[in-house]
């Protein structure tokens, strides 16, 4: 069986009387796109905190490649290769795609100048140019500001920031929200390359009919804790709105969880790739 690249283990998380998380688990494999769905207070922004590294969990265990670690910070999730693409995608929007590509990890000129804090902003687009390009991101100029970008655009920026730095799994918090039908399908389209680089992506969304677009398995939130798994290709949207709901029954739940395990385990992708 596959191992998984990142693993939840009953993770708790409590903020005062409310319980968030609640032995919740949660399972991610290499090269494939997995879903995170749930109602609103299902718990899946404390689950996506806690497995970036933003919050530490009260109880339970986080794993990489099979062994027990600790996320201290998104520093720590970042050693790992774990990226997060937040729904305000945290641009900074008075500077060109390339500045905020590179944001936090600036490039900086050799030499003294370099020791002074002189950015090299050549580098720093050479590399932003082909970043977009390997995603297939369309900008006419890497050195206009942010502000002056589509939503599509602005969103892609965020993608292709997290996929130049991560090397293994990238959480992506609603990356359609308020987005055009176009610039939906352009997103999903660099979501797919990005899969189809072995990097693993977790989707959040509460667009079903996206999510099974793009999908290859879907991983249910309720009241804090995962209640069911499903293999994309073979669910609907009736049976993830029964999952989040309750209206589906837990022997049905058992069920999938069962088959969308052993689907992740023997062909984590649609197309039969490794």
């Amino acid at each position: 069986m596959a191992q998984p690249l990142l693993e939840a283990r009953r993770l708790t998380k409590r903020f005062g009387h409310v319980r968030a998380l609640q032995d919740a688990d949660f399972t991610a494999y290499p090269g494939e796109v997995v879903a995170l769905v749930g109602d609103n207070g299902a718990g899946k922004s404390s689950l996506v905190k806690t497995l970036s590294g933003t919050i530490r969990p009260d109880g339970g265990q986080i794993l990489v490649d099979g062994s027990p670690v600790e996320l201290h910070s998104p520093l720590d999730a970042r050693r790992h290769g774990i990226e997060t693409v937040y729904q305000d995608l945290a641009l900074a929007p008075d500077l060109d795609a390339a500045a905020n590509l590179h944001l936090g990890r600036e490039l900086y000129r050799g030499g003294l100048l370099g020791r002074l804090g002189v950015l090299d902003h050549a580098a720093m687009r050479r590399s932003a140019v082909t970043a977009f390009a390997e995603l297939g991101v369309d900008l006419q100029d890497v050195g206009a500001p942010v502000a002056t970008l589509s939503g599509g655009q602005r969103q892609s920026v965020a993608v292709a920031r997290a996929v130049a730095f991560a090397n293994r799994i990238i959480f992506m918090d609603e990356p359609t929200a308020a987005l055009g039908v176009v610039q939906r399908g352009r997103v999903l389209d660099t979501v797919r390359r990005v899969r189809d680089r072995g990097i693993c992506v977790v989707l959040i969304s509460h667009n079903m009919p996206e999510v099974l677009s793009v999908a290859d398995r879907v991983e249910v939130l309720r009241l804090g804790r995962r209640v069911a798994r499903f293999t994309a290709a073979d669910t609907t949207v009736e049976e993830l709105v029964g999952a989040m709901t309750g209206a589906l029954d837990a022997e049905s739940a058992g069920g999938a969880a069962g088959s969308a395990g052993q689907a992740a385990a023997d062909a984590p992708r649609k197309d039969g790739a490794p």
